[in-house]
């Protein structure tokens, strides 16, 4: 991969170069403090008034989908300028660290919360200094506070525009009756939305029926170009990805829901069925099933059993196994239930989408003479790189998604082996990268997560696999000055229970972020959850200070809680800031009230002697 001309970079990924970039960095701030107040004084322009530089996404508009921006270089100073620190600043500033320390200490001292692995930093944007820190330096799993990892680094490298493409193609002719002599390839290259989800996404979560109106509008299109039969085979091609569903540490019985489903290439509907599950005809009965989108594809063996009405609550259990196509229902629904709906992810999502294609082509009055099938790219079958010329062969010795030796080289695998197409049938193009990094984001949704991770070794890596898009993302954070001892990430959503993150790299990622915030960085603010308005955050912190003052991820799974982001305190002042729990047994709720009341302490700005400001507008 590519280096930025660096003189120390025999240094890049020492411990030693990361503490002196960091403190040269502080000393940097301080400087540009010095020149700024001296210029203001001097009736020089206030750095605040100067024009800023367009937006990326007006930049990029123009471009070709598959151009991708290089990482702007990172301004000379933060975007805002620290202040210069008088005595009564620093009397002031010392009170409020006081009191937020005292604060956060007495909230980790309870008896429950105690019992928990915190790690906590927090961070003046304004001032550039630390506010509060605690474990800043150990490793905690992170759960979808990964996810910032991953949806940086593809904002940051695929740039907002980015869209992805798909096709319906043969290398087959088509006569003039209509036959298709050839195989009909529905060919995915990695859209997370080919669904019935509303996008941008607006608050919430929306959906449109039927669920693949998008696959319908294509099968549509193949119809209009005189396709009456097909006398090949009808294949489901996902091979622009590797075919690595689930990622290292991923658990078993994470992989039959919604937030396990398997990664592809040819994603449709989020890669679930959804389940509904009714009362039976009479009590005694079995209860009624139905699928949607309603696809032959998983087998069922029911015994739930309809109950009399007011007789208790629901109880149904669901089974798959991995690999099986077979769901086992149990349990019992009464009379008067008004039925559960349960989104279940499909075991091979290509497989299903071939399927569900089929059927589509054959409501058309299309004939299909061969088999439906799937195209896979397996990575054992992988062709050997090819090495860029004036570039040499990798170290021999495997990476590891956290660190590990550096290739010598910046190595491009011929990777797609599909017969080329003679003939487009069909073709759909994405809404805007930005709008899925939204989604991702704001909803946490772990697939698009991992997609977007594997664009990005697609479009910048050696291959279109996990581990080239892991070392396409540690180069980036290379350039955040996050060392690889710092993390270790092995996939893009924060689900791999491997996944270890400090909380001083998370607060290193959102300044780096900050810091460009006349480029990419604005964009990627508004894809994080607001307190008390959307996403996650939409239900937390509605009523205190910290409301439409947030922006920040959540994170969660069994015994893990985390919440990274930025805050705006009563004063205005510009706060990063991450927080983990790991090792917990609070509840759920018990565990997100310790973490909001530490965010409220910082937002609540107590000992500045500050009066509240309005929300900023970046908010």
């Amino acid at each position: 991969m590519r280096r930025e001309p660096n003189n120390l970079w025999f240094l890049n990924d020492s411990p030693l170069y990361h503490r002196l970039t960091m403190k040269l960095l502080r000393a940097r701030w301080l400087l540009v403090c010095a020149i700024v107040t001296a210029g203001v004084s001097a009736g020089q322009q206030p750095a605040s008034q100067i024009p800023t530089q367009p937006a990326l996404s007006s930049v990029v508009a123009a471009q070709a989908p598959s151009s991708a921006p290089a990482i702007p270089p990172a301004p000379t100073s933060p975007a805002v300028a620290p202040q210069a620190e008088t005595t009564a600043h620093r009397a002031r500033r010392e009170a409020r660290t006081k009191i937020l320390t005292a604060k956060i200490n007495a909230l980790l001292n309870q008896p429950e919360a105690a019992r928990a692995f915190w790690g906590i930093d927090i961070f003046s944007v304004t001032s550039g200094r630390p506010l509060y820190e605690q474990n800043a330096d150990k490793l905690f799993a992170p759960a979808s506070n990964a996810k910032l990892f991953t949806t940086a680094t593809a904002l940051a490298l695929l740039g907002p525009q980015y869209r992805y493409h798909t096709t319906v193609e043969t290398s087959g002719t088509l006569d003039q009756q209509g036959v298709l002599h050839g195989d009909l390839r529905l060919v995915g290259r990695g859209d997370p939305n080919l669904s019935g989800r509303v996008l941008p996404y607006l608050q919430k979560t929306e959906r449109k029926i039927p669920h693949l109106q998008l696959l319908e509008e294509l099968a549509d299109q193949v119809v209009q170009k005189g396709v009456r039969q097909i006398d090949g085979d009808l294949i489901g091609d996902d091979s622009f990805f590797a075919f690595e569903r689930y990622p290292e540490g991923w658990a078993q019985d994470d992989l039959m829901w919604e937030y396990g489903a398997a990664v592809s290439a040819l994603t449709v509907n989020d890669n679930v069925v959804f389940l509904n599950m009714l009362p039976g005809v009479a009590v005694g009965e079995k209860a009624k099933i139905q699928f949607d989108p309603d696809v032959p594809y998983y087998e069922v063996n029911n015994l739930i059993i309809t109950t009399p009405a007011a007789s208790g609550p629901r109880k149904i259990s669901i089974d798959r196994q991995p690999g099986a196509r077979l769901l086992t229902l149990w349990g019992t629904v009464p009379m008067d239930d008004s039925g559960h709906n349960q989104a279940l992810a499909i075991e091979d999502p290509a497989d299903f989408a071939a399927a569900a294609f089929r059927m589509m082509l054959e409501r058309r009055g299309v004939v299909v003479k061969g088999k439906q099938t799937m195209a896979h790219a397996y990575v054992r079958d992988l062709p050997p790189p090819l090495v860029v010329a004036g570039k040499t062969e990798p170290s021999a010795a495997a990476p590891s998604p956290g660190g590990g030796p550096e290739p010598s080289g910046t190595i491009k695998m011929e990777f797609e082996r599909r017969p080329h197409p003679n003939l487009l049938l069909a073709s759909h193009d994405s809404n805007p990268l930005i709008d899925d990094l939204q989604v991702i984001n704001k909803v946490s949704q772990n697939l698009h997560a991992e997609i977007a991770l594997r664009m990005v070794g697609h479009e910048k890596g050696s291959a279109p696999t996990l581990d080239a898009a892991l070392e396409v993302e540690k180069d980036f954070l290379a350039q955040a000055g996050i060392a690889p001892e710092e993390y270790a990430l092995y996939d893009g959503s924060g689900l791999s229970r491997q996944d270890l993150v400090t909380p001083r790299a998370m607060v290193k990622l959102l300044l780096f972020v900050d810091a460009h915030a006349n480029s990419w960085g604005a964009e990627f603010r508004r894809t994080l959850p607001v307190a008390g308005v959307d996403g996650t955050l939409s239900d937390r912190f509605k009523g205190t200070a910290a409301q439409g003052r947030v922006q920040a991820k959540t994170g969660s799974f069994s015994h893990v809680n985390s919440l990274s982001g930025y805050a705006e305190t009563l004063s205005g002042e510009r706060i990063a800031f991450s927080i983990f729990c790991n090792n917990h047994k609070l509840t759920a709720r018990g565990a997100l009230k310790v973490i909001d009341q530490i965010v409220q302490a910082v937002v609540q700005d107590e000992g500045t002697g500050a009066g509240a400001r309005q929300v900023s507008n970046s908010f």
